[in-house]
């Protein structure tokens, strides 16, 4: 990085605060509204451990999504993997398989965004995002177990206004622009529209392809329309169409593991890759960002329109919320993360979601208030995958030392795996509050949730036709079927498709005290309960029922002894919280704190059995326990001081069904991992924020601001691999701006990871690593972070 930038960015930081501004009028926070509850309320009010953040700092700390955020966040975290996206929130999260919605749930303007891809879409016009953590089982929906992510879009304005930014960062050639654009149309109608064009080259180098990854590029256009024929009625329709597109991975392959049995000799999987090449290929394990693949990409379109529908009803007022919501994504992940050409597993997914939720809500006002409605969603899902083989994989080389010459038949072939998935879910849901006295409110709440899903798999290999191309599908076959065993290799084994319907039912209660201490400040207690639905495994490569077995092992000729899975439980969690918010130093400061003990039963998890396959396993049981503090502080009318801390203590009680680790016990797929804790659960996450503004002359601002983002060690590996740990770290995070008279126009600087921390966001083991070694040799593939970058941005508003 050009140290030049660095420090010229630091001075500036360094001369904005070192300025002492004259003496104004008292400082005074600004009040922060949010709708975790459904209703417009400051944020003191609500009893509810809740982190908002405005659309203003996700814009100036160049925040583009969700992964980001985090940043600011204690709790909240988000990672790519090799083929999926998990979201967590005080730990939970629901692994790495199709089948899940995610326990931390996503709401985009009251509409239900439960599937993990789409948290990858990027951020375009947002007025704000509230992350609520723990069950939000009751206003927010059964399956956000974890917690809620709310974002809310901006809306049109009763005024004319436009804006347009523009952001160049030149160290790893990101380009990003913006335009926003709204304001009446007529006397009562007004609309809003918002243009996104990004790009970026990547913080990667591919030495096998010479490009840099990971190159994304995204677009976005949405329009919304505000028409209020008269003050009762508020009718908002917004449409949006999206992709976001991606070629390349921001991984590569490091820590290199080996291990010794007794009488089998040590293979590195590093000489294995050699003696294949002809010594042509290095295995490079440094950490540099530099990665050998051969191409990988995810092409996301999405697609979704809202319709919200307010009025009054007296002194009641009813809102519908219409949602649909579609996104197709075609991936191609060269998932042995290494130059040489093995396999790569190419995924296809579409998604569709109708949704409708009318609630009614009385006035705020009186001894009892309430909140109460309907929720009904429709979804269709189509997922095929593909575990290819090319015609020229070294893979079939490798294998022909255990299995012979009958090995080269793995050429050109595949294990191909279609699934298809209808869901229904219907739910009535009620939440009133008693006031017991002036000071003391009991919020009772319930849901009841009914729902519906069929699922049909099937797993079939395909070859490749020499003379036509054309692929062509193999029958199930027996095991003695010369394919069958070659794959059996790898525990995959063909099927006639299954098919399953699962019904489930379940009320969710929630108890809340609330208690006033004064005019400003208030404790809370509660009780949430919340379970997430059950489902089906889209990944698993055998079929469940260990009966039925349509391969051998090539090499020996035995039965291969696989089992896989198709349907798995529902998750049930317990949450007791106490908390409280705080007005201090006079309205110059605010304090928020939860304390709390979460209790899971069931937990769904996937686990990689170190080839190709996920299987969808229950962990009997997870206590996570925490606190939580979070801030703001106006020191002076300058100058703003924020932050937030969390402490989380995650322990399975039962677990013993995880997964090993490489070398933890040969022989063995699964240990006891009672007692540990889990991946991506640093014990202490926080950070710090620290905005000052200096008016100059002629009616110039000179703003900056410095963020400290910290994290304790954690485990990065959903092995748990004490190989493959995180190291504590300090991130610095800095801005600079200049504006014009009434902010019409800024130019800024901003600094990411100004101390350039490399940061592991997912590892595992590489796949097939431990069949080509004979269980011997192995090595990780880790997702990094971006490393420090420096961007120039520019806003003009009309």
């Amino acid at each position: 990085m050009n140290t030049y930038k660095l420090t010229a960015l630091s001075l500036a930081i360094a001369a904005s605060f070192s300025v002492t501004a004259q003496a104004q009028s008292t400082p005074a926070l600004e009040e922060i509204l949010v709708t975790a509850q459904k209703r417009e309320q400051n944020l003191l009010d609500v009893p509810i451990s809740v982190n908002a953040m405005a659309g203003e700092k996700i814009d100036d700390t160049g925040i583009t999504g969700i992964e980001r955020m985090a940043d600011y966040i204690p709790s909240l975290n988000m990672t790519q993997t090799g083929i999926g996206t998990t979201i967590s929130i005080r730990g939970i999260s629901s692994g790495v398989n199709q089948g899940f919605e995610q326990s931390a749930a996503q709401f985009v303007d009251g509409v239900h965004f439960g599937r993990a891809q789409l948290s990858r879409a990027p951020f375009l016009d947002i007025e704000r995002v509230e992350v609520l953590r723990g069950p939000q089982s009751i206003l927010f929906g059964k399956n956000s177990t974890a917690g809620a992510i709310s974002i809310t879009t901006a809306r049109p304005t009763d005024e004319f206004f436009a804006k347009v930014s523009g952001l160049y960062e030149p160290e790893h050639s990101e380009q990003d622009l913006r335009a926003v654009i709204s304001g009446p149309l007529t006397d009562q109608l007004s609309g809003r529209l918002a243009v996104l064009d990004r790009s970026i080259d990547g913080h990667f180098h591919n030495t096998t392809t010479g490009q840099d990854e990971t190159r994304e590029e995204d677009q976005v256009v949405r329009g919304t329309l505000l028409w209020q024929p008269n003050s009762q009625w508020d009718i908002t329709l917004k449409l949006e169409d999206g992709s976001f597109d991606q070629e390349g991975r921001n991984l590569e392959v490091v820590n290199p593991a080996e291990i010794e049995i007794p009488g089998r000799p040590t293979v590195p999987y590093s000489a294995v890759l050699a003696q294949l090449t002809g010594g042509a290929y290095t295995l490079d394990t440094t950490q540099d960002f530099n990665r050998q693949s051969n191409g990988d990409f995810s092409y996301n379109n999405t697609r979704n329109a809202m319709l919200e529908v307010e009025t009054e009803l007296g002194e009641h007022s009813l809102t519908a919320v219409t949602g649909y919501t579609t996104y197709d994504y075609e991936e191609l992940c060269d998932c042995d993360f290494v130059g040489v050409p093995m396999f790569n597993i190419l995924s296809k997914e579409d998604y569709s979601q109708v949704s409708q939720e009318i609630r009614i809500a009385s006035p705020e006002s009186g001894p009892f208030s309430y909140m109460g409605g309907l929720f009904y969603q429709s979804s269709d899902l189509e997922f095929d995958d593909e575990i290819r083989v090319p015609s020229d994989s070294l893979l079939p080389v490798a294998l022909q030392q255990q299995v012979g010459e009958g090995a080269l038949l793995l050429r050109g072939t595949a294990s191909q795996r279609d699934f298809e998935q209808d869901s229904d879910i219907a739910a009535v849901f009620f939440q009133g509050t008693w006031e017991l006295s002036s000071d003391l409110r009991l919020i009772l709440g319930g849901r009841y949730t009914d729902e519906e899903k069929t699922a049909s798999r099937r797993q079939y290999h395909t070859v490749t036709d020499p003379n036509s191309g054309a692929t062509v599908e193999r029958p199930v076959g027996t095991p003695q079927d010369p394919y069958n065993g070659l794959y059996g290799l790898f525990n995959i084994e063909p099927y006639e498709a299954l098919s399953r319907t699962r019904s489930e039912s379940g009320f969710t209660p929630s108890v809340t005290l609330q208690y006033d201490l004064n005019g400003t400040d208030m404790v809370y207690a509660s009780y949430t309960t919340g379970f997430k639905s059950g489902g089906f495994d889209v990944r698993s490569n055998a079929h469940p029922d260990p009966t039925v077995n349509n391969a051998v092992n090539a090499s020996s000729g035995s039965p291969v002894p696989i089992t896989g899975v198709f349907e798995f439980e529902d998750e049930e969690v317990k949450n007791y919280e106490i908390g409280g918010k705080f007005n201090l130093a006079d309205g110059r400061a605010e304090l928020n704190a939860a304390l709390f003990y979460t209790d899971f039963q069931d937990l769904q998890t996937s686990q990689f059995d170190g080839a190709f396959s996920f299987n969808v396993t229950n962990a009997a049981e997870a206590a996570i326990q925490g606190l939580e503090l979070d801030g703001r502080w106006m020191a002076t009318n300058e100058l703003m001081i924020s932050g937030g801390l969390a402490w989380l203590d995650f322990e399975y009680d039962d677990f013993p069904t995880a997964q090993c680790y490489f070398g933890e016990a040969p022989g063995q797929t699964q240990c006891d991992a009672s007692g540990e804790t889990r991946e991506f659960t640093p014990e202490f996450q926080g950070n710090i924020s620290a905005n000052h503004t200096l008016a100059l002359s002629r009616g110039l601002t000179l703003s900056s601001t410095l963020d400290l983002i910290y994290s304790d060690e954690y485990l990065a590996t959903p092995t748990l691999d004490p190989r493959m740990v995180q190291d504590s770290y300090v991130k610095v995070n800095a801005r600079v701006a200049l504006s014009g008279q009434d902010d019409r126009w800024e130019v800024a600087l901003i600094g990411k990871n100004l101390t350039d921390e490399a940061i592991v966001s997912y590892a595992n083991g590489l796949p097939v690593a431990t069949v080509l070694t004979g269980g011997t040799g192995s090595g990780y593939y880790a997702f990094y972070e971006r490393p420090r970058s420096v961007a120039l941005q520019g806003t003009l508003r009309f």
